[in-house]
């Protein structure tokens, strides 16, 4: 496979020869992650029986490579589950390590079971972070490349000695991004108290003040908020509410109303997973038409760790493709993931 011709921005030379490959729903985004390193992928092949099960074949010579293996475990449009595409990458990893690539990495931008990282009280259930953590270090993976993951205490999930956790964080990249496209807003909010230091980052970076929103949850309900207070001033500015994923949105609407009851002008949510489950287009579209009906702006902006090809118009999806090309080849050089992440 033909190796990149761009410099290092590491501390050294390649720690050994860099490939990449796709499990089929990550297809796309790491042909472009690779399109900035002057790569090609490994050719590879998913096979689905007729029962259920699968198989990965890779196609050509990865043995003493650095290996990168893409999958997005949630691909709208995809027939089969989030649980059917993990699994597919076990089998990659698992071939990868069986083929003798002499480093294995999974690149999972949205880091399935992130949400279910604790018991909440609850002693008769399981912690899927932690099992999924734990397959993957299993099958082969010396290290994981996640974005934004939901709780960063998941590191510690994995055992050092076998598998690290790399956990990619958004703002560095993304809030440019979005002041060059006049979404930044005057003020930066985060939809809860726990999000709080994630929308800190986003408000310094930016230069705009910082409001939090107090949510309640009703944990007997899936996905459902009771209320949500405001802490901080938006009356007449242009908010940015910023989270890590956006699911069925019930989360988002809540706060949209909260910040509109406040004085808040034009909303922008920046996510870093847009999940989207449904309903949550039906509530997002409602959104933008009480936005238009009132004159007020409202957009939605997602990164390429999920992927919706037929969003409406107010939908902008950020490519994390580059931040992705820097950190990979941070790594492979032993370079700095941290300033990986923040030069552009």
């Amino acid at each position: 496979m033909p190796q990149s011709t761009q410099p290092a921005t590491g501390n050294g030379s390649a720690r050994a020869p860099l490939q990449m490959l796709a499990c089929a729903p990550a297809e796309s985004l790491a042909k472009r992650v690779a399109s900035h390193m002057n790569l090609d992928l490994v050719p590879a092949k998913e096979t689905w029986f007729a029962c259920g099960e699968g198989k990965f074949e890779i196609g050509a010579n990865v043995r003493g490579s650095d290996l990168y293996i893409f999958q997005n475990v949630i691909a709208p449009g995809d027939a089969r589950s989030t649980y059917d595409r993990f699994v597919m990458l076990l089998h990659a990893v698992e071939a990868a390590s069986l083929a003798d690539a002499q480093y294995v990495t999974a690149v999972v931008p949205y880091f399935p079971g992130a949400r279910q990282d604790k018991r909440k009280d609850r002693v008769r259930e399981g912690i899927s972070a932690g099992l999924f953590a734990r397959c993957l270090q299993d099958a082969g993976a010396k290290r994981v490349i996640a974005l934004e993951i939901h709780n960063e205490a998941i590191g510690g999930m994995f055992n050092p000695a076998q598998c690290r956790l790399e956990n990619l964080y958004l703002y560095g990249s993304i809030a440019p991004w979005l002041k060059r496209r006049g979404l930044a807003g005057d003020v930066v909010a985060s939809p809860d108290v726990g999000g709080a230091e994630r929308a800190r980052h986003y408000a310094e970076t930016l230069s705009s003040r910082l409001a939090v929103l107090s949510k309640v949850r009703d944990y007997s309900t899936a996905n459902r908020v009771v209320n949500s207070t405001l802490i901080g001033e938006v009356n007449g500015s242009d908010v940015l509410l910023v989270d890590d994923i956006v699911d069925t949105a019930g989360s988002v609407v809540a706060a949209v109303e909260e910040l509109k009851s406040h004085g808040a002008k034009d909303i922008t949510v920046a996510c870093a997973h847009p999940v989207m489950s449904a309903p949550a287009w039906e509530r997002l579209g409602k959104l933008s038409a009480r936005a238009a009906a009132e004159g007020w702006k409202f957009n939605v902006v997602g990164t390429s760790s999920i992927e919706h090809p037929d969003a409406p118009a107010y939908y902008h999806s950020f490519d994390a493709a580059e931040l992705l090309s820097r950190v990979i080849r941070g790594v492979n050089t032993r370079g700095s993931v941290t300033r990986a992440q923040h030069d552009r």
